[in-house]
C-alpha cells in the first residue's frame, strides 16, 4: 500500500497486507514491561493462586444467578485443565492471562466474580457467538475530532474529518450520563475511544467522575499529544483501570511519519510529566498504562519498544492493522468467519449514533441513536441480529463494508 506524504513524495510506510486480522496479540506483540514479572501467560503459582480466589469468592457468593455460577465453575475446572496438560481443550474454556492477571491480583475481594464474568464473556462470548441482552463492552466517543492524521487511521479521509461533512463533533453530558445510567451494573467494559481523540473533549474530567466506582473495566485511548499537568492528573486520579498511550515507534522520524502533525520530542516530555507524577501521587493507583501501536511494517518491533519505552509503561504491544483508512475503497475478500466484534461491542458516537463498528467509521450500517434507543434495544434489535446472521452463515460478503474488512 503507498503512502504519500506531505511533500507528495511516495513511501512505503505500510507494508503489513494482512489477508485476515484477529482480535488477539501476535506473539511476540505483547510485553509485561515490569521487568520482574514478564510473561504472557501466567506462572503456575499465579494460576494456583487465582483459581484459589475465585472458588473462595464462589463459596462466598450467595446470590449469583444459575447461569453465572455454571460460569465461574467452568473456568474453576478450566484451571484445572491447564494444571494438568498446560493448555485448554474446549473453545469455552478459559483462564485469566497477561494483563488480566495483574487486574485480578489488583481486586477487591468483592469484585472477583464479577470480574472473572467480565473477562470470560468479553473473551469466550464473541467465539461462541453468545449474545446476552447487553454487549460485554461498550465504546463510547466523547468526540469525533482528532488533532492528528495518522496514516492508517480514517481521519486522513477529508470526506469524513472535513468539518463541512457533519461528521465532526462533541457529546453533550446528557447523553453521555442517559447511556452511562442505562448500562451500569449490566456492562463492565466502558472504553473512552473510537473516532476522535478524547483528551479534546473540554468536559472529560466530568465524564470520568461520573463513572466512579460503576465499572471494572474502564478504559480510555489517547494519542499522549495533549497531556498536560492537570489532564494526567485528572486522568490518574479517575476510576480508569487502563489508560491507552497509541505511540507506534521509538524512532523520532518514522513516528512522525505515521503520527501525522504530532512531535515526537512533545510526546516524550509528556511521557516523562506522566512518569513523573505517577510516581510522586500515585503510587498505588490500580491503573495499568499501555503504550501501544498499530503495526503497520515488518521494521516495529515490540521488544525494541518495550526497551525504549518501559520506564513509561506497565504494558507495550502492537496491535494487528486492518486497512481502516480506505475501508469503503478496500478490495472485496472472500472471508467466511464472522467478526467477532458484532458479538463483543457496540460503537456510541458523539451525537448519539450508534454503530456496530468503527472500520464503518461513516456508519453506513447503523439504523439507531441512543437518544432514542436504549443499548439493551439496539443490541438486541432485528437490524443488528441480520447483520449477525450474514455474518454466521458465511454471507459477510452481501454487507458493505464488511466485505471489506479483514477482521474477525
Amino acid at each position: 500500500m503507498i503512502i504519500k506524504s506531505k511533500n507528495g513524495q511516495e513511501n512505503n510506510l505500510i507494508t503489513e497486507k494482512p489477508k485476515i486480522r484477529r482480535k488477539v496479540f501476535n506473539k511476540g506483540n505483547y510485553i509485561n514491561s515490569n521487568q520482574e514479572n514478564k510473561f504472557l501467560l501466567p506462572k503456575t503459582d499465579f494460576n494456583d493462586l487465582i483459581s484459589k480466589k475465585i472458588e473462595l469468592a464462589l463459596q462466598n457468593d450467595k446470590n449469583l444467578m444459575p447461569k453465572d455460577k455454571k460460569i465461574i465453575e467452568k473456568i474453576i475446572k478450566s484451571y484445572k485443565i491447564f494444571k494438568i496438560n498446560n493448555c485448554l481443550k474446549n473453545a469455552e474454556d478459559f483462564i485469566l492471562t497477561g494483563h488480566e492477571v495483574h487486574e485480578f491480583l489488583k481486586l477487591k475481594q468483592e469484585d472477583i466474580i464479577r470480574y472473572t464474568l467480565y473477562r470470560y464473556k468479553y473473551n469466550i462470548y464473541p467465539k461462541l457467538c453468545i449474545l446476552e441482552d447487553y454487549p460485554p463492552n461498550i465504546q463510547i466517543e466523547p468526540t469525533s475530532i482528532c488533532n492528528l492524521r495518522c496514516v492508517m487511521c480514517y481521519q486522513k479521509d477529508k470526506s469524513f474529518s472535513s468539518k463541512s461533512k457533519g461528521f465532526m463533533g462533541y457529546m453533550k453530558f446528557d447523553l453521555f450520563k442517559k447511556v452511562i445510567d442505562e448500562i451500569e451494573g449490566k456492562i463492565e467494559a466502558v472504553t473512552f475511544a473510537s473516532r476522535g481523540e478524547p483528551t479534546l473533549h473540554p468536559e472529560l474530567n466530568k465524564f470520568l467522575r461520573y463513572c466512579e466506582g460503576k465499572f471494572l473495566g474502564l478504559k480510555l485511548n489517547t494519542n499522549a499529544t495533549l497531556l498536560n499537568e492537570k489532564k494526567i492528573n485528572d486522568l490518574l486520579s479517575s476510576d480508569l483501570q487502563s489508560l491507552v498511550l497509541s505511540i507506534d515507534e521509538k524512532n523520532k522520524e518514522n513516528y512522525e511519519r505515521i503520527r501525522v502533525n504530532a512531535n515526537f520530542d512533545k510526546i516524550m516530555e509528556n511521557l516523562e510529566l506522566l512518569k513523573n507524577i505517577r510516581e510522586k501521587n500515585y503510587k498505588n493507583s490500580k491503573l495499568r498504562i499501555r503504550i501501544s501501536g498499530v503495526k503497520i511494517n515488518s521494521k516495529q518491533n515490540a521488544e525494541d519498544m518495550n526497551n525504549f519505552y518501559n520506564e513509561f509503561a506497565d504494558e507495550i504491544a502492537l496491535v494487528n492493522y486492518d486497512p481502516w483508512e480506505s475501508a469503503y475503497e478496500n478490495p472485496e475478500n472472500d472471508i467466511k468467519d464472522p467478526c467477532s466484534e458484532l458479538f463483543r461491542r457496540i460503537f456510541v458516537w458523539w451525537d448519539g449514533k450508534v454503530n456496530p463498528c468503527d472500520f464503518d467509521y461513516k456508519s453506513t450500517l447503523s439504523q439507531w441513536n441512543a437518544y432514542k434507543n436504549s443499548i439493551k434495544d439496539i443490541w438486541g434489535s432485528v437490524h443488528f441480529n441480520e447483520i449477525r446472521n450474514l455474518h454466521t452463515s458465511n454471507n459477510r460478503n452481501k454487507i458493505e463494508p464488511c466485505k471489506r474488512c479483514i477482521s474477525v
